[in-house]
């Protein structure tokens, strides 16, 4: 074999290791790109012969699709000149291919039978969901964002992974490419993705290969002489390859392996891999055996794409890279050195631990979110089951925060849990964790801890936190925090319950006054239970189960027949005692919000609201729409889009009749989730309102790229409307802030005339009061 013949030969193993890691890992049939290139430039021409689609492939597959689109093609060179139904066939070929394929607007317009097998359900289940709402949770924004911005034509990643959750909760990893197109005359998004095998093992290269002349005295020195334009080739690529001899020692790199072992060819020449870099495995940190010595002792392909390596370069920086080395054997079969590939993954790795981190702390604060706190406690309660440690569960709640929160604003409020945040972090061993769980309330999960010993820390935290002086604009505020703490032991159940009891620890701790700590005792909850003050928490579930709630609702109307649509009514939660007397939904709502139960409430209101709809006990006006509240610590829960998505669907009732109504301060409390919520359902069609608008000093910077409908003016600015000159100059600043955002303004609590026609003048569009109407109760059909 001539010199020349052998690099072309080596070229053409390098390609095909990277087509192996490439293409043959994730499977990707470039076939059906080349059909559809074909199909394009079919529909494109004008008269002559029927055009038809060539294609060279030994999948059976393709064969059988090319020889139906030429099927297609000939009867529409036979038929009377229309518009080509491109679409058809662009449904055909997706439906063939064993890729994922996806036309998105701001919902799935299309799906393949891929995708829905890899998911477990029916295609048509898929059509008006979004694919962010698919993904695992720690990868939901990043896919919204990337989605939002390459619709929009702006910078974004054409290709990342995620992990797609089935309806059966399976997990599949897909490896996903967006591109934006037109489809149906409108602007979408074609997302194709491949599915990434856990493990993958790269076939094996048994062509004939290299002669043997050359081999242990420099390979690609002779190469390089004598095909300097192929060897040009393998140095323009981007991906690191390098080559050994049969020894392993390195005897060629090219630039792009040069720039990422941080050394030059005349340096790492004549060694071997291990002696130019270390290289360790990035989950435990431990040295792995060389992979081109394991290739050439094998004497079959070495691949650590799976299983991540660092490499340190001799300047110290480290770099995250995977690893496939194949040997290279000469005419006679025998091993005459490796070709390695090289693919740097730093960056990637380093977004998916972004990815990560974002998905299991409070972005706020920097501490561990709710839902990691809970998965690290319920290991922790595992352990202790078992007696194989001593944990304790401290519940923190701070005092005298809401008037920072009032006074300050939201800004003011932020920074203060930050300070908070650094404070108890200081005042815990490293091993302990730290968790922002709620809006000013914090845990502590003491591990490996005496409850003697987390009586020290807790009294520790309630003193510093009563020393810290707290000042926002020339002003000084004085908190405190009180807490709740529980031993962990073999008689500790569930994540729910220890929290709970936690949660009652604080409770008593708070009546005793700022700065207490209580330890958890079951006498002290019976005690506290038998004199009614933590009785709510059993009336509340009581109710859930025994359906015990009930609905009002409540007209608003427009002030001009010449306004049309918006909210005809809004729905109300009642509860009432044992003895059928109403409970002020203030008593009720506020114990619901302390024992974490407004999520549960709020998806009852809105299953039986759509029930309510469905069976027409629930009169809806055409074009107008019902609203219903959520809590902001619903509005915090990343499983209630999917819930409220999924009831829609099971109900048919359609989304425009529905109008969601979350206060300013719940909204900024929890503004990623906001964005989400509100960015995924108004898509759908539902409308949204800011109540309580004036309460409290917001942050309306942060609202006003929400796509909302209606602005709802607090009742505290509506009850002395038509006598009070500050309140009517509050009230006509909102409305003009309003109207330059396009928001339509209802006023609630409008209680008599003299108010109804003061908001009139100031020009609100809806109004909705007892001058209108009291709440009356709803009917719902078993």
């Amino acid at each position: 074999m001539s010199l020349s013949g052998l690099l072309s030969l080596l070229l053409a193993i390098v390609a095909t290791l990277l087509l192996a890691l490439y293409l043959m890992q994730r499977r990707e049939l470039r076939g059906v790109g080349e059909i559809n290139r074909q199909i394009d430039d079919a529909l494109a021409g004008a008269g002559g012969e029927p055009a038809r689609v060539y294609l060279q492939t030994d999948e059976p597959e393709l064969q059988q699709l090319a020889q139906g689109v030429n099927r297609l093609l000939v009867q529409r060179a036979d038929s009377p000149p229309t518009v080509p139904d491109s679409s058809a066939l662009f449904r055909e070929l997706a439906d063939r291919s064993y890729e994922v394929v996806l036309v998105h607007r701001d919902v799935i317009l299309f799906a393949n039978q891929h995708f829905a097998h890899l998911l477990g359900v029916d295609r048509d289940a898929l059509n008006g969901r979004a694919l962010p709402d698919l993904v695992a949770p720690e990868f939901t924004d990043f896919v919204a964002a990337t989605l939002i911005r390459r619709l929009e034509d702006e910078r974004a990643p054409e290709r990342f992974e995620v992990e797609m959750v089935g309806f059966q909760a399976q997990i599949s990893r897909l490896e996903l490419s967006v591109r934006r197109i037109d489809y149906e005359s409108e602007p979408a998004l074609l997302v194709t993705g491949v599915e990434i095998v856990q493990t993958t093992q790269v076939k094996a290269l048994n062509e004939p290969s290299y002669a043997q002349q050359g081999v242990g005295t420099g390979l690609f020195e002779t190469l390089e002489a004598a095909a300097p334009a192929q060897t040009l080739a393998l140095e323009s690529l981007s991906e690191a390859i390098l080559t050994t001899d049969a020894l392993g020692a390195i005897d060629y790199l090219n630039p792009a392996a040069e720039q990422l072992l941080g050394t030059d060819s005349t340096r790492a020449k004549g060694k071997a891999l291990g002696m130019v870099v270390a290289t360790v495995d990035e989950a435990n940190r431990r040295a792995l055996i060389d992979p081109v010595t394991q290739s050439l002792t094998s004497g079959v392909p070495i691949n650590y794409s799976r299983r991540p390596v660092v490499v340190a370069r001799p300047s110290g920086e480290e770099r995250t890279i995977e690893v496939s080395s194949s040997p290279m054997r000469s005419s006679d079969g025998d091993i005459v050195g490796a070709v390695v590939l090289l693919h740097d993954i730093t960056e990637l790795r380093g977004a998916t631990r972004q990815l990560s981190y974002q998905a299991t702390h409070d972005a706020l604060t920097g501490l561990v979110n709710r839902r990691e706190f809970e998965r690290r406690l319920d290991e922790a309660l595992t352990t202790a089951r078992r007696g194989d440690g001593m944990h304790v569960l401290c519940f923190l709640d701070l005092d005298r925060f809401k008037p920072v929160n009032d006074t300050g604003g939201h800004l003011a409020g932020d920074a203060l849990l930050r300070d908070i945040a650094r404070l108890l972090r200081a005042r815990v061993r490293d091993s302990d964790t730290v968790a922002r769980i709620g809006g000013d309330e914090f845990a502590l999960l003491l591990a490996g801890c005496p409850l003697d010993k987390a009586r020290q820390i807790a009294d520790d935290v309630c003193r510093a936190v009563s020393e810290h002086r707290f000042v926002w604009k020339d002003r000084v505020y004085q908190i405190g925090v009180s807490i709740g703490v529980l031993e962990l032991s073999r008689d500790s159940s569930s994540v729910e319950e220890a929290l709970a009891a936690a949660d009652s620890a604080c409770y008593l701790a708070k009546k005793q006054g700022s700065g207490q700590v209580s330890v958890y005792s079951a006498r002290d909850e019976a005690s506290a239970r038998s004199s009614g003050e933590i009785q709510w928490l059993q009336r509340l579930q009581t109710a859930l189960r025994d359906n015990r709630f009930e609905l009002n609702t409540q007209p608003i109307i427009p002030v001009s027949a010449a306004i049309h649509g918006g909210p005809a009514m809004e729905v109300l939660v009642r509860l009432q005692d044992e003895k059928g007397r109403d409970i002020a939904p203030s008593e009720f709502l506020k114990a619901a919000e302390r024992y974490r139960l407004m999520g549960e409430i709020d998806r009852w209101v809105i299953q039986n609201t759509f029930n309510a709809i469905v069976s027409q006990a629930l009169d809806v006006p055409p074009g107008r729409s019902v609203s219903i509240n959520i809590s902001g610590q619903t509005l915090g829960d990343t499983q209630f889009l999917e819930f409220v998505v999924d009831c829609f669907d099971r109900s048919g009732v359609a989304p425009a009749q529905i109008c969601f109504e979350m206060t300013e301060s719940a909204v900024v409390s929890n503004i990623d989730h906001a964005r989400r919520f509100v960015g995924v359902l108004h898509g759908m069609g539902c409308r949204f309102a800011l109540d309580d608008f004036g309460s409290g000093v917001g942050s309306f910077s942060n609202l006003r790229n929400l796509p909302l409908d209606y602005l709802k003016i607090d009742g505290s600015f509506m009850r002395n409307l038509a006598r009070d000159s500050v309140d009517q100059a509050m009230v006509a600043a909102m409305i003009k802030l309003a109207r330059t955002l396009n928001f339509q303004i209802i006023a609630e609590q409008v209680e008599d005339n003299a108010a109804l026609a003061m908001a009139r003048e100031l020009g609100v569009d809806f109004v909705q009061g007892f001058v209108i109407a009291h709440p009356q109760r709803l009917r719902l059909v078993a």
